[in-house]
């Protein structure tokens, strides 16, 4: 993947997040849209600042080849992410959305959930609709020449 695809691929990763993450936020609380907007993005951008440094942090101490972490690594790493940004979301959210910690938090695993599932649906779908369009521009070479 070049660059330019890999921050394409970001970008509908995060808009399209956060715009689910609001939409199920909305039918799930009293929320207006407005707040839950703002606050979305702003989880949003914790969460890749987050995993910015949590990675390098952790990359330090779990060294070698990244493909060859096993399970046991790769479950510290998922834990510590996710319970490291709920430490900064949780009260953010709290304070935007003028709820109590323990609301946030059910709110904030809820989009955590959520998240998860998505991103896998997501990246799946991606891949496979990326390798048909690479297959279908191939072709389409192919043929003209």
């Amino acid at each position: 993947m070049s660059t330019i695809e890999r921050v394409f691929h970001a970008v509908l990763f995060e808009v399209l997040a956060i715009s689910l993450s609001i939409i199920g936020l909305t039918i799930f609380t009293h929320h207006p849209v407005s707040s839950l907007s703002g606050t979305m993005i702003a989880v949003a951008t914790i969460a890749m600042i987050w995993n910015m440094i949590f990675n390098a942090i952790f990359d330090r101490f779990f060294t070698g080849k990244r493909e060859e972490r096993s399970l046991k690594a790769r479950c510290v790493q998922v834990i510590g992410f996710e319970g490291g940004l709920l430490l900064f979301t949780v009260p953010i959210m709290a304070w935007l959305l003028s709820v109590g910690l323990w609301e946030a938090f059910i709110m904030d695993i809820g989009v955590t959930l959520f998240i998860t599932a998505y991103a896998f649906v997501f990246n799946y779908c991606y891949d496979h609709l990326r390798a048909a369009l690479l297959r279908r521009r191939q072709l389409a070479t192919v043929q003209a020449q």
